[in-house]
C-alpha cells in the first residue's frame, strides 16, 4: 500500500512540475516584448543597396563617382506648403481708438495670409518610405510633396518632429524604395573625404564634394537645443537642408542642416547633424513619438569657452586641465545630482570617449535614453574619478515620455470674438468652447471660461497654448497653471494636471 501510495504522490510531482514548466514557458512566450527596439529593426533596409567600393591605398585621387550614384537616388525633394489662412491681426491704438474706438486696445482686422512655399531635402532611409529630414523644412507645413530622384512624387506625411535636434521623421506610402546605408560618424576624420547631395536653390539631385575640416561644432543657432555638428566645406546652399553628408563608401554619416555665412549663401562651410544622433531621434519618433531626451543635469561651460568666468578659469587651471566642461551648478534632482558630481568638476570623458568641449557633451548625451548608466569621467582635486551616473529626462524620471496632444486636456478652444474682447476690455485671450472627460474637466474648467495666461504666457492664439502646453508636459511639475475670466467677469485661475500614469 506505501509502495502504491508513493507511486501516486511520484507522479502526481511529475504533473505538477511539467505544469509549472508548461505554464512558465507559455508565460514566456505571450508576454509582450518592452524592449526598445534598434534602429535597424524600426526602418528596413533595401537589400539591394550596396557600398562604393574605396581602396585606402589607392585612393587618391579619391573616386567619388561610386558614392554619387550611390546616394543620389535615396535623397528626395521636399515641398512643404502652409496654406491661406485667416488670421485676427492686433492693431496699435491711435488717438481716434481713444476717443470713439476701443481705447489702450486699438482694432482687430481679419486678413488673409498667402500661401507659403518653402523647399527642401530628405533622404530615405527605409525600403516603406520612412524619410528622414530637417525639422525646419516641414514645420508649420499643411502639405509636403516629396518628389524622388526619377520623378515620381508622393504625399508625404509627419511621423514626429524634434526642433531640438532640427530633425524630423516623414513617410511615403510605397515598397522598395531607394535607401542609404548608414555610417558611423564618430568614425569620421578630419580631412575625410564627403559629399553633399541635395537640392539647392530647388535644383534637384545636385552633389558637391569637400572634406571634413572639424567635428562637434556648436554654433548657437537652436536656441539651447542639441548642437555636436559635423563641420565641411563641400558646398551647401539653401534647399540642401535635410539631404545627406556620405562618406566615399556611400554611407550616410549626416543630415545637412546648416548654412553659416554672412550673406545667406554658401561662404565656405556647412554642418550637419552626425548620424549618431540622428539615428537615435528618428528611432524615438517611430517608437515613441517624441524623443526620449536624456539629461545630465548641470549647468557648465567648455573651458575653451571666451565666456567661462575668471573664477571658473582659475579653478580648471589649479587641477590642471585645458579640455572638457567645467560643472558651474548641478540641478537638484537630476542625473548629476543622484550620482555625486559635484561644482567645480570638470567633466573629461563618457563611456571612453573624450568630451573636450560642451557640443562633444552634447553629442554623446543625444546618443542615449533615460535609464540608461553612463560613465563619466571627471577631473576633481586634480584626481581623476569615474563616476557611473543614470540618466533621467526632464521630468527628473526614467519613464517613457508619450507624446501627449492637446486632447487630453478634453476641451475645444477657439480665439475670443472682437465683439467679447470689447465687451469685456481684453487684448487677447482664447475661448474654452466646450468640455468633455479629460484634464480641464478635472480640475473644474467649464466651457466659456477665457484663457488669458498659460504659466505665465500670454495667450493670443490656440498655437500659444499649444507651446505652452508642451513645455509644461516636459517639466518636472507637469502642472499647467491658467489664469483667465468668464463672459461675466468673474476671474478664476486654474492648475491642470498633466501627469499621465
Amino acid at each position: 500500500m506505501k509502495q502504491t501510495t508513493r507511486k501516486i504522490l511520484g507522479v502526481g510531482a511529475i504533473v505538477l512540475l511539467s505544469s509549472g514548466v508548461a505554464g512558465i514557458t507559455t508565460y514566456t512566450m505571450l508576454r509582450p516584448e518592452i524592449r526598445p527596439l534598434t534602429y535597424d529593426e524600426m526602418f528596413q533596409q533595401n537589400p539591394n543597396s550596396r557600398l562604393a567600393a574605396y581602396n585606402a591605398i589607392g585612393g587618391q585621387p579619391v573616386d567619388l563617382t561610386a558614392a554619387a550614384e550611390t546616394s543620389v537616388h535615396a535623397v528626395v525633394h521636399i515641398k512643404s506648403t502652409q496654406l491661406s489662412k485667416v488670421t485676427t491681426v492686433q492693431q496699435a491704438p491711435d488717438l481716434f481708438d481713444f476717443f470713439f474706438g476701443d481705447g489702450a486696445t486699438g482694432r482687430q482686422r481679419q486678413m488673409q495670409t498667402q500661401p507659403r512655399v518653402g523647399y527642401g531635402s530628405g533622404v530615405i532611409i527605409s525600403k516603406d518610405g520612412y524619410i528622414v529630414t530637417n525639422n525646419h523644412v516641414i514645420e508649420g507645413a499643411d502639405e509636403i510633396s516629396v518628389k524622388l530622384n526619377d520623378n515620381r512624387e508622393f504625399k508625404g506625411r509627419i511621423i514626429g518632429a524634434d526642433p531640438a535636434t532640427d530633425l524630423a521623421l516623414i513617410k511615403i506610402e510605397g515598397d522598395e524604395f531607394p535607401t542609404l546605408a548608414v555610417g558611423n560618424s564618430d568614425e569620421l576624420k578630419i580631412g575625410e573625404w564627403v559629399l553633399a547631395v541635395g537640392n539647392p536653390f530647388n535644383l534637384t539631385s545636385t552633389v558637391t564634394a569637400g572634406i571634413v575640416s572639424a567635428k562637434a561644432r556648436m554654433l548657437g543657432v537652436y536656441s539651447g537645443g542639441v548642437e555636436s555638428f559635423i563641420q565641411t566645406d563641400a558646398a551647401i546652399n539653401q534647399g540642401n537642408s535635410g539631404g545627406a553628408l556620405v562618406n566615399t563608401k556611400g554611407e550616410l554619416v549626416g543630415i545637412n542642416a546648416v548654412l553659416s555665412s554672412p550673406t545667406g549663401a554658401y561662404a565656405g562651410y556647412g554642418f550637419a547633424i552626425p548620424s549618431s544622433i540622428m539615428t537615435k531621434v528618428v528611432s524615438d519618433l517611430k517608437q515613441y513619438g517624441t524623443v526620449q531626451r536624456a539629461l545630465l543635469g548641470i549647468k557648465g561651460r567648455s573651458l575653451s569657452d571666451e565666456q567661462l568666468s575668471d573664477e571658473a578659469t582659475k579653478k580648471a587651471k589649479e587641477l590642471g586641465v585645458v579640455d572638457g566642461v567645467f560643472v558651474a551648478e548641478v540641478v537638484e534632482g537630476g542625473s548629476a545630482a543622484g550620482a555625486g558630481i559635484k561644482v567645480d568638476d570638470v567633466i573629461i570623458g563618457i563611456d571612453g570617449h573624450k568630451v573636450r568641449n560642451m557640443a562633444e557633451l552634447q553629442g554623446e548625451l543625444a546618443k542615449h535614453r533615460p535609464g540608461d548608466k553612463v560613465s563619466v569621467k571627471v577631473i576633481r582635486e586634480k584626481k581623476e574619478k569615474t563616476i557611473v551616473v543614470t540618466l533621467k529626462n526632464e521630468q527628473g524620471t526614467t519613464k517613457v515620455m508619450k507624446n501627449a496632444g492637446l486632447d487630453i486636456l478634453g476641451a475645444a478652444f477657439n480665439e475670443v470674438s472682437p465683439e467679447l474682447k470689447k465687451q469685456l476690455n481684453l487684448g487677447y485671450g482664447i475661448q474654452v468652447t466646450g468640455v468633455s472627460a479629460g484634464k480641464m474637466a478635472d480640475a473644474g474648467i467649464r466651457k466659456g471660461f477665457i484663457i488669458l495666461k498659460a504659466n505665465g504666457q500670454i495667450m493670443n492664439s490656440v498655437s500659444d497654448l499649444e507651446e505652452a502646453f508642451k513645455s509644461a508636459t516636459k517639466s518636472p511639475e507637469q502642472v499647467l497653471f491658467l489664469t483667465g475670466m468668464f463672459p461675466s467677469g468673474k476671474r478664476a485661475n486654474y492648475a491642470v494636471d498633466l501627469s499621465q500614469e
